[in-house]
């Protein structure tokens, strides 16, 4: 196969990988299973498909199609070859605006094609949690829906068009086609003859047309996706129903890849809602009066019909950044329903909301109904994602499983369906936890179990198939939107009987009668309760780390806690910073959940001493520049910068630590001796020679050395800096990078501190040991932190702080030291009370201490880029707070992910070419487009260098803007 498999990869547009690291890494999706690859291929035409296919029907292998792989079935997974169209059959190939159809490959994102079109008053309507990175090609493979189902329909409702590539390799488009159309197809000597010769022969009979009627969810279920959609072919007029055409698209579409493989997918779009809406937030007192009432309120016209419950309110109430998204919360609901209403006018939608509520009111539905109106229906929508994150984020062994949570039943059904379920739950003592979409009959359920234990995985089977069994009395479909996969496949012959599996299994092999599309989904099904990502039973390996990790129960726990869910995979014009490597190779190995799932594979099945010693994780790890997006955007909060800080150790506590490395790791040391001779040193750091000899592209210029510290500023103007009545006294932490390189910042802060009449104090203490982290020095970091610890731990309180200008220098404190120190508690104590100078200055404002009037009243516009650790462990806002104080200065921040220098990281040879992509994804092209006379604002030491290099413009830091401003 080794050989068969290299000969395919020589023959490919594209590539094909089948090194440890992929097969790893791909072995997952975000369901519980986990399976070996043969390899990847990443194909870059359909001629490199019909290779592909052609090799697995030699070869007697199954190929995975696979996309965003956020799965939560299990479909991307199998022990075949893994097709991965994301990378390159990303087009937008046609788009008729008349028609409103829109032609696209299967590797486009959905919030993309909708930004794509959005101008032309349209979008796609099916709307999923995954929206920011899940792919068209995903969308159909599982019939996708979300929130705007209730309104627009599921997927299978916009296919217009599917262009395939069949098990013969033969390119097939499926379209609306008319009786004598289909009849003429049936006659054709060919794969695709035979599949229309099989579906006029067997369709046309009464007895299957009955069948399928009798035993198949009920058709007012638009969330049904058990088996395959042959319901959908009853519609026709050939075999029993009214309509004069018939589309095979709409089979395919929810068939997981396993019939065929599609390569352009043709879209029905909608007219984009209205823009004047209003959230009805119904308050209930119990879950089963909430189902209850679903079924009057989905009698209005209504966008979006979703719930949350009681556990998922309460998850919320000790996240600062949703407090003021509960303030429309009366009393202590045991379940919210989520009722939008939209119009063109708001007059009209106060009209649809009241009558809403009075309808309500006049059944007894709800003790509260509250209307939101604006931003601040963003803000109920956050909630519940906040809440479903915390709940998803549990510590430990035991997680939400996924394996019940896809039922649907007509909205008559669902009362007493959930007053069943939740009995049945009871039994096993399982609380159950209730959201998502009432409106559409389908509310998202899992059960809280462990699957390395060998009763849960018991468990695991029975309540899915009890479930499976509740959800067949009520005749509802057990796959909803996430489809059968893995998880619940071996219960389609219960959910549709025995008669119209045997069908749909002659369809499958009909259109590939060698199983070469993802087997075991759908059809001859891999068991539900094997294959799993965790071995039953197994003994935890004992790992010893010199971080402390365990707030997460160790190291390995905390890269267990990624599920798969991709949101490291959403696309740059989604926001936020997450994952800026990812976002410029497009490479799966670059993502934040690659790296977690190679930790995981990693320190679980090496058996040597030193289980970090892992060629594999020194190549999943060398992008990732620790800018710790991941800590705070990923739901699960992963925090990775943290787990390569500890690879980056081990690792070389084993093969030895670089020149290079050294170099970068002990600058300050370095720096505290050549200060003396900084004219000499800045000449020749700067040369061909030093770059080549250190591995610095020649393409970057190093930052200068200045003839004198901070540190003797401060000596040398200590006098002066004193005041006889300061608001407050603080003290001032003189990072590293400000005492040598940045030190006109260092002495525009204390000046502006003290003009402002705030007392500095200052202590003699340790570098910030950031240097140090990044490049896995963790012995002489951890001697650092506690140093520093020591030294401000015992002089820190409410009302003295410690400020710091370089925010990767002083966040350390709040960040890295509480993982690091020997006194843990002492360490929290400190981080308390240790903030950057836009945090102390924004709170001095809401405190009245420092006003408007203290400064100057010139116009400018004043753009802000927000170094990432400011993003992650602190907010924009304080920067964004301090700087609008002055009166006349409109002031934006500006939404761009990470500059890409990030330390040493963008000065490295090798490096240089990414690091220069990250910054042209966001932040480049706005700096580009400024008018000249802005005011660039950006407070990391690196991201000032990285704007230079990458735009030539200036930038400063916020306090030296602020300090200019000052009168």
């Amino acid at each position: 196969m080794k050989k068969s498999l290299k000969k395919l990869n020589k023959s490919l547009e594209g590539n094909l990988l089948t090194d440890k690291l992929h097969k790893n890494i791909y072995a997952t999706d975000a369901s519980v299973y986990r399976k070996i690859p043969v390899g990847v291929a990443y194909p870059k035409s359909k001629s490199d498909l019909k290779r592909i296919i052609a090799f697995a029907n030699k070869h007697n292998t199954t190929l995975i199609p696979r996309t965003a792989g956020t799965s939560l079935a299990g479909q991307c997974v199998g022990d075949g070859l893994v097709v991965d169209v994301s990378k390159y059959f990303t087009q937008i190939l046609n788009y008729n605006k008349e028609l409103k159809q829109i032609t696209v490959q299967p590797g486009v994102i959905r919030d993309d094609l909708n930004r794509y079109v959005q101008a032309d008053g349209l979008f796609f309507g099916p709307n999923t949690s995954t929206a920011n990175r899940c792919m068209i090609g995903g969308m159909v493979g599982n019939n996708s829906s979300g929130t705007t189902s209730i309104r627009y329909g599921v997927t299978r409702d916009k296919i217009i068009r599917l262009q395939t590539i069949l098990s013969d390799g033969s390119e097939v488009a499926f379209e609306a086609i008319n009786a004598d159309d289909f009849k003429q197809k049936a006659t054709l000597d060919s794969v695709e003859g035979n599949i229309y010769k099989m579906i006029l022969n067997q369709f046309s009979k009464v007895d299957v047309q009955q069948e399928i009627v009798k035993e198949f969810p009920k058709m007012d279920i638009h969330r049904r996706n058990t088996g395959y959609a042959i319901d959908e072919l009853l519609k026709f007029e050939l075999f029993g129903g009214t309509e004069k055409t018939i589309n095979l698209a709409k089979v395919l579409c929810g068939s997981e890849g396993t019939l065929a493989f599609t390569t352009e997918i043709t879209l029905q779009l909608d007219d984009v809602p209205p823009t004047k809406n209003i959230m009805v937030a119904s308050h209930f007192n119990s879950v089963q009066e909430c189902m209850e009432s679903v079924v009057i309120a989905m009698k209005h016209k209504l966008y979006n019909c979703e719930l949350m419950d009681k556990i998922i309110l309460d998850c919320t109430k000790s996240i600062r950044s949703q407090q003021e998204n509960r303030t429309f919360l009366e009393g202590d609901p045991a379940a919210i329903l989520m009722l939008e209403v939209a119009s063109d006018t708001m007059g009209d939608a106060q009209k649809q909301a009241d009558a809403l509520i009075a309808d309500l009111e006049n059944h007894g539905f709800g003790y509260a109904h509250p209307k939101i109106v604006g931003d601040k229906i963003n803000g109920i929508h956050d909630l519940r994602k906040a809440g479903l994150g915390a709940l998803g984020n549990l510590i430990g062994d035991k997680k939400a499983v996924a394996c019940i949570e896809d039922t649907a039943v007509s909205l008559a059904d669902l009362p007493n369906f959930i007053a069943d379920f939740s009995k049945m739950m009871n039994e096993y003592n399982q609380q159950a936890v209730y959201y998502a979409h009432a409106g559409a009959g389908e509310i998202h359920l899992r059960p809280i179990l462990n699957l390395k234990s060998e009763n849960d995985v018991v468990l695991f089977r029975t309540i899915t198939t009890r479930v499976a069994q509740l959800v067949k009395q009520y005749k509802g479909s057990l796959s909803g939107e996430h489809g059968d996969g893995i998880v619940r496949a071996e219960f389609i012959p219960m959910m549709i009987g025995e008669e119209n599996y045997a069908l749909i299994k002659e369809l499958k092999e009909t259109f590939d009668p060698h199983y070469i599309f993802n087997k075991g989904k759908i059809i001859n099904p891999f068991s539900m309760d094997k294959s799993l990502r965790y071995e039953v039973n197994r003994v935890e390996p004992q790992i010893t780390t010199l971080m402390n990790f365990t707030d997460n129960q160790g190291i390995l726990r905390l890269a267990e806690q990624c599920n798969g869910s991709g949101d490291c995979r959403k696309s740059v014009a989604a926001g936020g910073t997450m994952c800026p490597s990812y976002r410029a190779t497009k490479n799966e190995k670059d993502t934040t959940r690659a790296r977690a799932n190679a930790l995981r594979e990693v320190l679980t099945n090496n058996k040597t001493d030193n289980k970090f010693d892992d060629e594999t994780l020194k190549e999943v790890f060398d992008l990732c520049i620790s800018c710790k997006a991941c800590a705070s955007e990923c739901p699960s909060n992963v925090d990775v910068s943290a787990l390569k800080a500890e690879f980056l150790y081990q690792y070389q506590e084993k093969n030895g630590y670089s020149f290079r490395n050294k170099l970068f790791a002990k600058v300050n040391n370095i720096n505290q001796q050549l200060t003396v001779v900084s004219g000499f040193i800045n000449m020749f750091s700067n040369t061909l020679l030093a770059k080549k000899v250190l591995g610095i592209s020649t393409k970057r210029t190093l930052p200068s050395l200045k003839r004198f510290t901070l540190t003797q500023w401060i000596q040398n103007n200590y006098e002066k800096l004193q005041l006889k009545n300061p608001i407050k006294k603080i003290y001032f932490f003189n990072d590293e990078f400000t005492n040598y390189y940045d030190v006109e910042i260092g002495i525009d802060a204390l000046e502006l501190l003290h003009q402002l009449n705030y007392q500095v104090v200052f202590l003699e203490h340790e570098q910030s040991g950031r240097a140090l982290i990044s490049k896995g020095f963790l012995k002489e970091a951890k001697e650092v932190a506690n140093t520093n610890v020591e030294i401000f731990g015992q002089v820190l309180d409410e009302n003295h702080s410690l400020i710091g200008v370089e925010p990767s220098a002083i966040l350390t404190f709040r960040d890295e030291y509480l993982r690091l120190c020997d006194d843990i508690d002492l360490a929290k104590k400190t981080a308390k009370h240790v903030l950057g100078i836009e945090e102390f200055i924004s709170k001095e404002i809401a405190l009245g201490n420092i006003v408007a009037n203290a400064f100057t009243k010139e116009d400018k516009n004043v753009k802000i880029h927000v170094h990432c650790h400011q993003k992650s462990l602190s907010t924009s806002k304080h920067t964004f707070d301090m700087l609008n104080i002055v009166p006349n200065y409109k002031v934006t921040v500006l939404n761009t992910g990470c500059c890409g220098m990030a330390g040493s990281f963008g000065y490295e040879e090798e490096h240089y070419e990414v690091s220069m992509q990250m910054g042209e994804d966001t932040l480049f092209p706005k700096l580009r487009n400024l008018e000249a006379e802005s005011l660039i604002v950006a407070s990391g030491t690196s991201c000032r260098h990285q704007i230079k290099d990458g735009t030539q413009k200036e930038s400063l830091h916020a306090v030296s803007a602020l300090r200019q401003a000052l009168i």
